[in-house]
């Protein structure tokens, strides 16, 4: 090689200029940055709530010329106290994915669709949904929303299609996560509330996780925890001896779905021994006479025979709860997630009444919310009750409503929807023909996803509304709507704490997206309905309607002012009502005071005997497998996360299962071996990660791989209807 050829080879691989070599180098960022890549070099910042999981943790959005550059977390805020998980540092990068959805997509022959303009799709939706309502009936068209979108888009989705369009059946992706604490508090409380504040998770010296792994599936809480100065016990109630569970100082390893005989068990040792808050219970409660004589039939030898734990551990229990003067109980999908979750929620709630261990700091029964903005959908998505907490069956409820958003009272239903299973059985028997499906992604998520599938492709007509037009539904849809995502529109999020946050558009949505608002504004005018929602202008001006919703309700927010005042208190929990003038305290407790939401002001006591598992393990399938997150890098069915090539490598590419060393030896399953997990509904093929985390006879795949829900069972609990994800009866062979 001559020397003129090496010094040329030797400037390729030193080159000291060009923009890939300048895209290297780091400049002061300012505004509490350390050194950043020039093009990220912000000129101001602004800040909102992160939109993936219902802690609500504030951002600050780092802007350069009006566009959102890069994120880091806020440290005021009272929520996360400048924390962010990896999810959180990447929420801007999932918004620019060559998968965006930029224009609307008409499906023309199988795997194909075509581009459209939105006068053409908007009236294709139109056409197709009229002429199915005219020929099968109002109720032969249904939606299912989401606890992803801001409050104010689910509340004029609701009342678009509700009102509006003359709808009668929706129901939000919600109901997977969220139905069984909504419908344990409602009839506990009187009304679907949440007592805590994340503050209680530093000031209890006595905390009780059930069915939850607050390490990865909510990371800043557990951050919440690592605070907490009182050295607390961590008790961790779950099969799987979870990364929770590594850090606690008791965990109750039990058997699947014996937590409510457990609980059960644990207050009948509280009342043998004397353990309650009599003055509390007798003050502020009713039907405790009643639940004292149902737990008389679980003594100490049933309940290590049904949970597999020791009378130590159990004993151990009982004695913790009676020791702290600060006991809070904390679940999540382990618990909501179950044939028998309301009443295993209740089992729960049932301990905090009667230790007293509610309404103070550091305690409470306290649900740990899983979306973003579930508890948005849980009031205001005008599916499972009426906008505001409401109620559809009640005439006055509806006369109220009606009256506030000035629409005739006879175009608000006067009976319940169908929930999201009644929904699907309804298009299986060929009730329900059309179907529209905005910001969620059940051929991925529904239970027993084959049958899902199947139920989807026979509709007669499939709307997808979506940031993506790569997810698994759209996939199946005969029409793709683009829409824009979280930071590229207004509105709210209220979090687990029943803090309303502030969302913000911080960067323009992609092609021909437009906000949920804006499609659903625009569908109101095609549908010819758009009158009716005159006062529905802005998200800004919704709020106010919801403000007005909400008056009078457990949930009343209507002191709250407008956006500004929500962004400068720093979120705003829930109640604050217009007769507080005083600036609200930054942690909001409910029931200080004893009284709950039933009209006699007291709490009840819940209960009736544990069912059966629906499907145990036999001989043909001898497993248990167990679901959930498996990673704090992913976010239920990668929708956006996968659309982040950081948050990819942090979480294994293919899917595995977990399997307990001595079953792996039985079935002669080696490390990293592939082998097939099969149920009564599907297989799929896993690599096998050995490990203690299961017991024997247990399985365990994280919910976040698409083909998981190929053989989880379509069964619901009775009160709630939420699916039963965390048990079913599989086996493995070799591939």
């Amino acid at each position: 090689m001559s020397i003129i050829d090496q010094s040329k080879l030797s400037s390729l691989i030193h080159q000291k200029e060009g923009h890939l070599t300048r895209e290297l180098l780091l400049s002061p960022g300012g505004f509490g940055l350390g050194k950043v890549p020039e093009k990220n070099l912000p000129d101001a910042t602004t800040q909102m709530v992160c939109g993936f999981c219902g802690t609500g943790c504030n951002l600050n959005i780092h802007l350069k010329n009006g566009e959102g550059v890069c994120i880091s977390p806020t440290t005021e805020y009272p929520v996360n106290l400048g924390m962010a998980c990896p999810k959180g540092w990447e929420a801007l990068s999932v918004l620019d994915s060559p998968d965006r959805a930029i224009s609307p997509l008409v499906k023309k022959s199988p795997n194909h669709w075509e581009p459209v303009d939105w006068d053409s799709a908007l009236s294709l939706f139109t056409s197709k949904f009229k002429a199915i309502q005219e020929k099968h009936g109002d109720d032969s068209v249904a939606f299912l929303s989401t606890g992803q979108m801001v409050t104010e888009e689910m509340a004029f989705l609701g009342a678009l299609a509700k009102f509006g369009m003359g709808m009668k059946h929706g129901d939000g992706n919600t109901r997977q996560c969220m139905a069984s604490a909504v419908t344990a508090y409602k009839q506990s409380f009187g009304f679907d509330s949440p007592p805590f504040t994340y503050q209680d998770l530093e000031e209890s010296d006595v905390l009780v996780f059930v069915g939850a792994n607050p390490c990865i599936a909510h990371p800043i809480m557990w951050e919440r925890v690592m605070r907490n100065p009182h050295s607390p016990e961590i008790i961790v109630v779950d099969p799987r001896k979870t990364e929770t569970a590594m850090q606690s100082t008791l965990h109750l390893q039990i058997a699947p779905k014996s937590d409510l005989p457990l609980f059960y068990g644990i207050a009948q040792l509280l009342i043998e021994k004397g353990y309650l808050d009599a003055d509390y219970v007798r003050a502020h409660t009713e039907g405790f006479d009643e639940f004292k004589a149902h737990v008389r039939d679980y003594p100490l030898e049933r309940i290590t025979a049904e949970t597999g734990l020791s009378r130590e551990k159990i004993e151990r229990f009982v004695e913790l709860i009676h020791e702290g003067k600060r006991v809070s109980f904390w679940w999540t999908m382990g618990v909501n997630q179950s044939y028998q979750g309301v009443r295993t929620a209740q089992s729960i709630i049932n301990l905090a009444l009667m230790t007293g261990n509610i309404g103070r700091p550091g305690t409470g029964p306290n649900s740990i919310t899983g979306q973003c903005n579930a508890m948005g959908s849980r009031l205001f998505s005008n599916t499972t009750n009426l906008l505001g907490g409401h109620d559809f069956l009640n005439d006055r409820h509806r006369a109220k409503v009606a009256d506030i958003l000035s629409i005739p009272i006879d175009r608000i239903p006067s009976e319940n929807s169908l929930p999201y299973h009644k929904i699907m059985e309804g298009i299986l028997a060929g009730k329900i023909k059309g179907l529209w499906v905005i910001c969620t992604n059940p051929a991925h998520s529904w239970i027993n996803q084959g049958q899902a599938r199947d139920i989807l492709d026979r509709l007669d007509f499939l709307v997808v509304q979506d940031m993506y037009h790569t997810t698994e539904t759209a996939r199946h849809a005969d029409l793709i709507l683009p829409a824009a995502g979280w930071g590229e529109k207004e509105g709210t999020f209220i979090n687990a704490e029943r803090r309303i946050g502030r969302v913000k558009r911080i960067k323009r949505a992609p092609g021909q997206a437009l906000s949920d608002f804006s499609i659903f504004k625009l569908i109101a005018q095609y549908w010819g309905c758009g009158e009716m929602f005159s006062q529905w202008s802005s998200p800004a001006e919704v709020f106010q309607l919801m403000k007005k919703l909400s008056a009078g309700q457990a949930c009343d927010f209507s002191g709250i002012e407008d956006y500004s005042s929500v962004e400068e208190q720093g979120g705003i929990q829930w109640p604050f009502p217009a007769s507080e003038t005083a600036p609200p305290e930054p942690q909001r407790r409910l029931f200080e005071d004893g009284r709950f939401f039933h009209e006699n002001g007291r709490a009840r006591f819940i209960f009736s005997e544990p069912s059966k598992m629906p499907e145990a393990p036999s001989e043909q399938y001898p497993f248990v497998l167990l679901t959930g997150r498996g990673t704090a890098s992913q976010w239920h069915t990668q929708t956006r996360t996968r659309n982040s090539d950081v948050l990819k490598k942090l979480y294994p590419q293919r899917i595995y299962v977990e399997i307990n060393p001595e079953d792996a030896r039985h079935n002669s399953v080696q490390p990293n071996d592939w082998i097939i997990v099969e149920s009564q509904r599907g297989r799929l093929k896993a690599r096998a990660f050995i490990t203690q985390s299961v017991q024997p006879g247990q399985l365990f795949i994280p919910m976040h791989y698409e083909a998981t829900n190929q053989l989880t069972d379509a069964v619901f609990d009775p009160h709630s209807s939420q699916p039963s994800y965390k048990c079913c009866a599989v086996r493995i062979s070799a591939e």
